[in-house]
């Protein structure tokens, strides 16, 4: 299946579309996972994204904050957001019950995971707490269609055991024989027997061959600087390793200048790069 960029939405891209949510399930003490359809059926049927890109969701007479999509791209009845409790648009969010209405612009972004170039490859995906969110919609779209990549390997940092997101999905992996998946916290609990410390102390063991391997990266914007070093070590390829900006992101259309770095726009040349395409401009890791 071939999935396409193009924003279909017959309106202006300034004017959010009518949608609802329904059904929220709480995640962690922080989180909460919402599944959103467009009223329109006829719009939802056609909502289009590439995994790694994102939405804008207004709360209408409050205003309006950017979430990267976390669902299979492939999938038509509804889409999914993960959302943490920390902002205005968040916390009106949390409060709100299922059959709410809510706005959706999107979605945005021309840099996406590539999961096209990532065929017949091996793929290296590394999440450091709420980072997992936009890796979601590429992992589920890699396991749907998983005959066409070869070894898939997750690395995963979370600051608790609570804080550990998607945890039904992770589950479900943990129990294929096709993927591998390696956990760290960094506060354990009484019951926490995995491993312990920041996710970059894991890296050390993937074994991927790197001229074979596409790498991943979404996180905290310090975790980047040092899973780079760790990568560099073990001599995967700049153009290769693909990372999210999407926590610089606002306006999502390139008006604002909040997500400026260099000569991009996080919003419109991202929210997903390659090393190689941002290795050397300021501010931008």
């Amino acid at each position: 299946m071939v999935l396409k960029t193009k924003n279909e939405n017959k309106n202006s891209i300034y004017v959010p579309d009518i949608a609802r949510i329904s059904r929220i399930e709480k995640l962690s003490p922080t989180e909460k996972l919402f599944n959103i359809a467009f009223e329109d059926e006829e719009k939802q049927n056609n909502f289009k994204f590439l995994p790694g890109q994102f939405i804008e969701l207004t709360i209408f007479g409050l205003g309006e904050a950017p979430f990267c999509l976390a669902s299979n791209p492939n999938n038509r009845e509804f889409f999914e957001l993960c959302v943490r409790n920390a902002g205005n648009v968040s916390s009106a969010l949390h409060r709100m019950e299922e059959g709410s209405k809510i706005g959706i612009r999107g979605p945005f972004g021309k840099g996406y995971f590539p999961f096209e170039k990532m065929r017949n490859h091996n793929v290296l995906l590394i999440a450091g707490g709420l980072g997992l969110v936009p890796l979601m919609s590429l992992i589920k779209y890699i396991m749907q269609h998983r005959e066409d990549y070869r070894e898939i390997m997750i690395v995963y940092g979370a600051v608790n055991p609570d804080s550990i997101l998607f945890k039904n999905d992770i589950g479900y992996w943990s129990n294929r024989s096709d993927i591998s998946i390696c956990i760290s916290v960094d506060n354990p609990d009484d019951k926490w027997t995995g491993e312990i410390g920041v996710c970059t102390k894991l890296i050390p063991r993937v074994n991927f061959p790197p001229e074979d391997t596409y790498v991943v990266v979404c996180g905290p914007p310090v975790m980047y600087k040092y899973v780079i070093v760790e990568l560099e070590k073990k001599n995967f390829k700049p153009e290769n390793i693909y990372l999210s900006l999407e926590r610089r992101m606002e306006c999502g259309v390139g008006k604002c200048n909040h997500c400026h770095i260099g000569n991009k726009l996080v919003c419109v040349d991202g929210p997903v790069f390659s090393l190689w395409e941002i290795i050397n401009l300021k501010e931008a890791i």
